[in-house]
């Protein structure tokens, strides 16, 4: 399970091409270390949401602590999507060997209108281009973050025991917060981060010093001199295969990269005996690989080149 930030569905869909049983943000993107914890809470304890916890703003129905895709002009359909990714989410957390949050920005916005800040209710998870008036903007501490995600871990540490925790920082630098300020955010992320770290068996994958420090160019940027692009998303990507993954899936991983880009891969004569030879071939890798892993889901590869070489 992944979840977090727009950098956490980059490593999730490369895991996905790689046949991982993921599932990724099922409360959308998210930024901040408290909607994080209350989401991945939520999963937890099988939480509902209710039609009185959506709100209507610009002909939409939404929730606070879900991203825009979620939102709908129907209030039902709206909340069946929620009710429905949460079900998803309750149930593969349950089984999941590991849970990969990545934190994007210490700075939370209350909503104005609820007064609940012990129990961090008022903290939204996205402010739905709601104007800024409507919110209070502030910096977490760093005992509040610690505090936060190590309740997140007990909670799911009940219905999981066997689960294991990667923290990471986003590279992502949230600029609109201010240059000063975004520094600041991300050294309450790293600070509460490696404090767990130090007291809990959790671990760190340094995305963010990965690309602020070792890779330290604007050329690994997007055009937008915020993202990280193509190359330093896959700079990244090898260097947590090299970290995280053992050889032997290693291995594994290089066979099935080889057949989904076959997959992929547009024939200049579909018609011909050679890509019909390529199909079955590939079709052969596919049959062998699901003899010795019958876990992972090959069904789609499969059924591609069984449809096409027959």
């Amino acid at each position: 399970m992944l979840v977090g930030s727009c950098f956490t569905e980059q490593i999730g869909n490369k895991l996905g091409q790689h046949k991982f049983s993921v599932i990724e943000n099922p409360n959308g993107i998210l930024f901040n270390p408290v909607s994080i914890s209350n989401a991945v809470t939520s999963y937890a304890e099988n939480k509902t949401y209710e039609e009185t916890e959506l709100f209507y703003y610009n002909e939409l129905w939404g929730s606070w602590q879900h991203h825009t895709k979620f939102s709908n002009i129907d209030k039902s359909k709206a909340l069946d999507a929620i009710n429905q990714s949460q079900q998803k989410a309750n149930t593969f957390i349950k089984e999941a060997d590991w849970i990969l949050l990545t934190l994007g920005s210490a700075f939370v916005y209350e909503d104005t209108n609820i007064d609940d800040e012990h129990s961090y209710k008022n903290i939204v998870a996205n402010c739905h281009k709601v104007p800024a008036d409507k919110f209070n903007r502030r910096l977490l501490d760093v005992s509040e973050i610690k505090n936060v995600l190590a309740d997140m871990m007990q909670h799911v540490k009940k219905i999981n025991p066997a689960v294991n925790f990667i923290f990471t920082i986003s590279p992502v630098r949230h600029l609109r917060e201010g240059f000063i300020e975004n520094n600041r955010s991300k050294a309450a992320l790293i600070q509460a981060v490696h404090s767990l770290v130090n007291e809990t068996a959790v671990f760190y994958f340094p995305a963010y010093e990965l690309v602020i420090d070792d890779l330290r160019d604007y050329r690994f940027y997007a055009e937008d001199m915020v993202h990280p692009n193509y190359a330093a998303t896959n700079y990244v990507w090898e260097k947590f295969i090299a970290t995280c993954i053992d050889e032997p899936t290693q291995l594994l991983m290089k066979e099935i990269a080889v057949i989904v880009a076959a997959k992929n891969h547009k024939p200049f004569n579909p018609g011909s005996e050679q890509h019909k030879k390529f199909l079955l071939a590939n079709l052969e890798k596919v049959k062998k690989l699901i003899q010795q892993y019958p876990y992972i889901n090959l069904k789609e590869e499969a059924t591609f080149f069984e449809g096409r070489s027959s």
